[in-house]
């Protein structure tokens, strides 16, 4: 079996991510990030997603102190906004180059432990309008994995870049997102998608109103919410 990395945050699109590489016989190994993000809720999810699908997992501990963010910053609140709103303009939740810095850390454990390709569970359709959710930034560290690793100046005469950076979900409705993991049986009421933490979802977040409209236009009941 073929080891991939696999960025897990414990909410729904990077666990359909990973139920996808396991279906498709990969040996997924997740890296799960506790970087200061305003609660703990989604790294609990993330550990027990791992366990669950009997995944080798590392979780990587690290600070940002300079901030840039209301995800970084318990004491600044949450934007709440109409679901029409969302994905227009980049917002307060976005944390600055989050996604360059953990595919930075997934390719050196790549890199490591020989593993062929990263899997991240963006999405540029029903997204919140991060920058580096977008296929042209993908395309631009895709680069990077084959300029800056030694594995990728090795297999150059070849023509043989790795590692790859796969992402499988990015052009994917929430909807489609859902119905793709039901057909993947993904334990959703495992998964975690708010940003305020807490012991239920605020159902008023932009990753609670995007959940909401995917799993209500797939009809399909999501048992985290209806809890």
């Amino acid at each position: 079996m073929k080891k991939v990395v696999i960025l897990l945050s414990g909410g729904l699109d990077s666990t359909v991510t990973l139920y996808w590489a396991k279906s498709r016989g990969y040996s997924p190994y997740c890296l799960i990030f506790d970087y200061g993000q305003r609660h703990r809720r989604e790294i609990f999810s993330a550990i027990k997603i791992a366990q669950k699908t009997d995944c080798k997992y590392q979780l990587v501990k690290f600070k940002l102190p300079w901030g840039g963010s209301v995800l970084l910053d318990k004491r600044s609140s949450l934007p709440q906004r109409k679901i029409e709103e969302i994905g227009k303009d980049i917002p307060s939740t976005y944390v600055p180059a989050r996604n360059t810095i953990f595919l930075s850390f997934a390719l050196s454990y790549a890199e490591t432990i020989g593993a062929e390709t990263i899997f991240i569970g963006a999405n540029a359709l029903d997204f919140s309008g991060y920058p580096d959710c977008r296929p042209e930034y993908y395309n631009a560290f895709r680069e990077v994995a084959k300029k800056g690793t030694k594995i990728g100046q090795e297999k150059k005469e070849r023509g043989n870049y790795l590692i790859k950076i796969y992402t499988p979900l990015i052009r994917k409705t929430k909807a489609e997102i859902v119905k793709l993991g039901m057909k993947l049986k993904v334990p959703f009421a495992l998964t975690w998608s708010c940003y305020a933490g807490g012991k239920y979802p605020c159902g008023k977040c932009d990753s609670c109103l995007l959940r909401i409209k995917g799993f209500r236009e797939a009809k399909i009941s999501d048992p985290l919410l209806s809890a």
